[in-house]
């Protein structure tokens, strides 16, 4: 195989010919380039030439080390003569000879492998089909070929190949041009590469260690079960960060075992995220492949466009950790999860020269240590407990007793977690850039490090604090494009394994540590590698960005073994029952090809449908009454046993029972055509002969004996067999009954009846009687009879007509239908006198031929409330069967009878089909506007292709939609609580009116307080999270903006009752960064002298943040200029000296929880 070019997918010279570059990639130096290294004679030291036969000097040159850095096993050293290079077949081996305990050889296509060029290759010499099947050998080689009479004179390439049974040969199809090696001179020298026919191939083979077993692994057919006895995750399209997270959490065994503690009996849907990740644990466990995240991530309800968004591993373990923890409230276990992964931290201010000390000690989930400007993890942990000094006019003030003073500023731990989750801070915002980076610096970290260096000397130190390495978290990538993958050690001694998700490997200690401290590539002398023209840097992708450590002490309690007997009870059985299924349906489709599906049309399924012909065969959602009963049965089955079958189900003796068969007439229609009276044949011999058929299933309607002779037969009254074998056909034809009921606007079968053809229409009356059991008729009523040609052919039958002139034959339909005589249209059978009637709805229907039109148009259409517009408590979802025909004024009437308001005030939205949001609303158009041409515009585009056929949004209006016309729609978000709670209105106010009734209306809206009861409100409008400006009570509605936000609240008593309106602040939420804004902002009243610990407390009341989410807030100054770093707030400071400019903003550093939308993403959330 030619690997001139270091391409992965490289083969052997099975492959003949490859389409690869004419042009060497030529080292000048030697250096191995990836896979090949390709030495240049002319880049040799020229004042010392190299020699081909000094063989330990070229071994050194032709096998450089190599980044894996694997053991050497063994080296040899093997060389071939070749005498009468011309005379040489297409293809010839070398002596075989041994490297490792394995046999090899040289392959030589002489004059090229179909290219012209020599191509030499290392293959094993084994004899033929005598293989190992399981065996595999990891060699670094080099080829040379040299000039016995001028060793000086060489050409030679190197590579290293996994070799096994299946890629038995690596090597290099263009190793050298076959003009270059006979030409005079070769490089400079006064005498040819290959020389009377001479020349001599050296095999340089060098045997390493394959201590992981997937060195130079391609991968193909790899069992990650098999190989290592762990499973991975599925990449769902860009959940890795998920999936190394996921198997992080499953190998801290405790936490698998918390997880396993949640009681999910009573609540094992998939909605519930304890419950699938649960079955995702217990999959992990038992599994032998690799396991799917979907169910986890539908439970969280996340939707396909999250699942291709990647998000960041912290945040996602925050929220999991907080969400599982909730999920533990009220059982014996709800502090598990602290106590393994929570430890404690001091904020601290304490004076150097008194007795006085300002703290406030905090929970924390994860450290969150710095990279830049650190070398290792522990230069981290000591920049994070830094020491402040507050002096000069930094100076810190003590309250009265003391003044200002001097003193240390700084953060202490308290206690470390049980499992200590530390986040490398990788990502940095760039201010030059003005975007996040990513550092790429080395930073090393241990696999031991003792944590009681960061611990307040007032902690107990008598158990070790001493922390063992678990877990490393990699990122390979840049910002905007990355792979996440994760080392594990799931035991405290033993492998480390590499879970990169759907494959688990086993790892080195190199691989774990030095591979992601990040930095430039480092050759295995400890160079750093550069490139070649410009002499920089080559940078790993790859690096650490959280690490999981288990303090020593602690090791054994939660890397506990757990146990088929720590997991749920139900979900052995959940998973047995599904495992069964599954098997079943794997043997279902395995033995398909030996089943044939039989769809049977019985008296009672005929009674139950209410369409066109005797049935639909296609299948339904639902089950519907009126379907065919389906059976499986085997091929090689006799009718006799499908009648047997059948009988059974209809409790019948299988004597009375026989099976007709079902065909399709032209006209598009499917009725029964004969009897199947020979029941030996298999059910498929008598689906091949079944005419005309277009359904994958046999399709028959089963016929009930209703006359039965002495001696138990059927005696039927048509296709009879005689004793002689012979079977009659009468004059008598098989006609199927319907019953139209108009009142009930209803269609259903009610039987079938044979009768002569010779009699008249009129005839068939007593048998209609019997079957309706109507004793006899009213004056004023009237039978009339149609026949259901076809579904938009619907022909009234005459009286006296027979049933010959009327064409009937077997398998036709009647449609009976009793009528008042001033309704009928025909006056009855035989009468085509018209009567005068009234005008209807078109949902209604007199005639059987209007109820089959209706039938052919009716359509089910799913009504929604509107999710921003509508309350879905007090309006539910349905679904109506409507006539496409109907406009929009009637589909407004049948609306609003299901929802109980008046037609005029409802309004309808069209349905996104691809997210299933509203589009735009359905304007009211004339009277040939349809729900036909609602659900199918005319103007057919791309635009509307997207639109779905069959839901429309509803809204329920307080007024009219003629007067919706005169009004103009704003969107309002009130703040009821302070800004816990944000619920968002769309008022309807006159485009003539002013702020002022926009209020009137939100009180109306929301039915809450007037301004009298509650207090003043004001409206105020914001831009990107920021307040934009107040808006006056008789400024026009006409003229808001409709590119900002409008925020609605009652005034605090404060602000009414403050002398001053001039001094308020501007306040804005931000998380870590100020570019990082989100939350609703606001104006703030400021009082002159007030401590920051005062103005906490009115903070508190004015945002309604309570407890622990206020405790969580920093508080910072923010300066206007875009790159300024914000000036984070003491107790003791006040904000009026603080804040001096007008331009300055108060900022809450705290986690965005809102789910607004970020690059077209939703933020991370987690339900269920």
């Amino acid at each position: 195989m030619d690997i001139d070019e270091p391409t992965p997918d490289a083969n052997s010279p099975t492959d003949l010919m490859l389409d690869a570059p004419e042009e060497h990639i030529v080292e000048p130096n030697g250096a191995e380039s990836d896979d090949v290294a390709i030495i240049d004679p002319d880049a040799m030291d020229t004042d010392e030439l190299r020699r081909a036969d000094d063989f330990e000097a070229m071994k050194s040159f032709v096998l450089p080390p190599l980044s894996e850095e694997p053991r050497i096993l063994d080296d040899q050293v093997n060389t071939w003569t070749i005498e009468g290079w011309r005379t040489l077949n297409k293809k010839e081996h070398g002596p075989t000879f041994e490297a490792g305990g394995s046999p090899w050889r040289i392959l030589l296509f002489p004059y090229g492998n179909n290219v012209d060029q020599c191509s030499i290759y290392l293959e094993h010499g084994f004899p033929s089909n005598s293989v190992p099947d399981d065996w595999s050998c990891c060699v670094q080689f080099s080829l040379v070929l040299w000039n016995p009479d001028a060793p000086t004179n060489f050409w030679h390439h190197t590579a290293h190949h996994r070799f096994t049974k299946e890629e038995s040969d690596w090597g290099f199809t263009r190793f050298l041009e076959v003009r270059k090696m006979f030409n005079l001179p070769w490089e400079g020298s006064d005498r040819p590469l290959v020389e009377n026919d001479r020349a001599k191939i050296t095999a340089y083979v060098r045997v390493v260690e394959d201590e992981t077993g997937v060195l130079w692994h391609n991968f193909n057919n790899y069992d990650s079960k098999k190989e290592t006895g762990f499973v991975g995750l599925k990449n769902q399209g860009a959940t890795c960060y998920l999936n190394s997270l996921l198997q992080s959490l499953y190998f801290t065994n405790a936490f698998r075992k918390a997880i396993y503690k949640i009681p999910t009996e009573e609540d094992s849907g998939l909605s519930n995220s304890a419950y699938t990740l649960q079955r995702l644990f217990y999959q992990l466990q038992t599994s032998s492949q690799a396991v799917g995240t979907n169910e986890l991530t539908k439970s969280f309800g996340w939707e396909t466009r999250h699942i291709f968004e990647q998000q960041d591993v912290q945040e996602l373990s925050r929220k999991l950790m907080e969400h599982m923890e909730a999920k533990m409230k009220g059982t014996e276990y709800e502090k598990v999860l602290p106590q393994m992964f929570s430890g404690k931290i001091k904020t601290y201010i304490s004076c150097i020269n008194v007795p006085y000390e300002s703290s406030r000690i905090e929970d924390f989930w994860d450290v969150q240590l710095n990279v830049s400007g650190n070398k290792e993890l522990l230069e981290s942990f000591q920049d994070y407990i830094n020491v402040e000094k507050l002096d000069g006019e930094n100076q810190y003030y003590a309250g009265e007793e003391y003044k200002l003073q001097d003193a240390n500023k700084g953060v202490i731990f308290q206690s470390f977690p049980d499992v200590l989750h530390l986040q490398l801070k990788r990502f940095e915002y760039d201010i030059q850039r003005d975007t996040m980076m990513k550092i790429n610096d080395r930073y090393e970290f241990p696999e031991e490090f003792d944590a009681a260096l960061y611990l307040d000397k007032d902690v107990d130190k008598s158990e070790s604090w001493e922390y063992q390495l678990h877990g490393v978290l990699v990122h390979s990538g840049d910002l905007n494009a990355g792979h996440y993958y994760a080392f594990l050690k799931p035991n405290k001694d033993g492998w480390w394994y590499k879970y990169d998700d759907d494959k688990v490997t086993k790892a080195t200690k190199r691989e774990v540590l030095e591979d992601n401290f990040g930095g430039p590539f480092r050759a295995p002398n400890g160079q750093i590698r550069t490139m070649a023209q410009k002499k920089t840097p080559i940078m790993r992708p790859n690096s650490a960005y959280m690490l999981v450590y288990i303090r020593k002490s602690k090791l054994d309690d939660i890397l506990t073994p757990v146990t088929e007997q720590d997991t749920p009870e139900h979900l052995h059985r959940r998973f047995d029952e599904e495992n069964a299924a599954r098997e079943a349906r794997r043997k279902e489709r395995e033995e398909q090809h030996l089943y044939l599906g039989v769809k049977v049309i019985s008296e009672k399924t005929f009674g139950e449908y209410g369409g066109v012909d005797m049935t639909c065969f296609e299948p339904t959602s639902e089950k519907d009454p009126g379907a065919p009963q389906y059976y499986r049965m085997l091929r090689t089955a006799t009718m006799q046993e499908l009648v047997e079958k059948v009988a059974a189900d209809l409790e019948k003796d299988p004597r009375h029972v026989r099976l007709w068969i079902m065909v399709n007439r032209q006209n598009k229609t499917i009725r029964p055509d004969q009897p199947v009276m020979d029941l030996r044949p298999t059910v498929e011999d008598t689906f091949s002969r079944a005419a005309a058929h277009r359904d994958q299933s046999l399709r028959v309607w089963a016929e009930v004996a209703e006359d039965i002779d002495a001696d138990g037969e059927a005696v039927w009254p048509t296709y009879q067999g005689q004793s002689n074998g012979v079977i009659v056909k009468n004059d008598l034809i098989l006609l199927f009954l319907k019953c139209f009921d108009a009142e009930s606007q209803t269609l259903k079968g009610i039987g079938h009846t044979y009768i002569s053809k010779e009699k008249k229409v009129e005839e068939l009356l007593p048998v209609i009687m019997k079957k309706m059991e109507w004793e006899k008729l009213a004056s004023d009523e009237k039978i009339q009879l149609w026949e259901e040609i076809k579904p938009n052919m619907i022909e009234g039958l005459k009286a006296k007509q027979t049933l010959k002139a009327a064409e009937l034959q077997d398998g036709d339909i009647i449609v009976v239908q009793k009528i008042h005589e001033r309704k009928s249209r025909l006056g009855g059978l035989g009468d085509s006198k018209a009567s005068e009637e009234p005008s209807k709805p078109l949902d209604r229907f007199e005639e059987p031929r209007d109820y089959y039109e209706f039938l052919m148009n009716k359509k089910q259409v799913h009504f929604r409330p509107h999710p921003q517009k509508c309350d879905p408590e007090q309006h539910k979802s349905f679904e109506l069967v409507l006539n496409t025909k109907i406009n929009y004024d009637r589909m407004s009437e049948k609306v609003a009878a299901e929802l109980g308001v008046p037609a005029t005030h409802i309004r309808f939205y069209t349905v996104n089909a691809t997210s299933g949001n509203p589009r735009t609303a359905v304007k009211r158009g004339t009277q040939m506007q349809t729900l036909h041409s609602i659900l199918f515009p005319s103007q057919y585009s791309q635009l509307n292709m997207n639109q779905r056929n069959d839901c429309l949004f509803f809204e329920v209006l307080d007024i009219s939609l003629a007067e919706l016309d005169t009004k103009k729609g704003i969107k309002v978000t009130l703040l009821s609580e302070g800004l816990t709670k944000e619920d968002a209105y769309e008022i309807l106010v006159s485009k003539s009116g002013q702020v002022e009734d926009l209020i009137e209306g939100l009180v109306k809206k929301a039915k809450i307080p007037s301004e009298e009861e509650g207090g003043k409100i004001r409206l105020y409008e914001t831009s990107n999270h920021k307040w934009f400006r107040d808006l006056e009570r008789d400024y026009p509605v006409i003229s808001i903006n409709d590119y900002t936000s409008l925020i609605a609240e009652r005034i605090p008593k404060e602000e009414l009752e403050a002398k001053d309106q001039t001094f308020y602040i501007s306040v804005l939420h931000f998380q870590n960064e100020p570019s990082r804004l989100h939350g609703v902002p606001f104006r703030f009243l400021l009082k002159e002298g007030e401590k920051f610990s005062d103005t906490k407390k009115r903070l508190e009341k004015r945002t309604g943040f309570k407890g622990k989410s206020f405790e969580k807030i920093k508080f910072a100054v923010v300066r206007r200029g875009q790159f300024s770093k914000p000036q984070y707030l003491n107790d003791d400071d006040i904000l009026w000296e603080v804040a001096a400019s007008e331009d300055d903003y108060l900022g809450l550093d705290h986690v965005d929880r809102s789910r607004s939308l970020r690059n077209g993403v939703g933020d991370l959330f987690l339900r269920g």
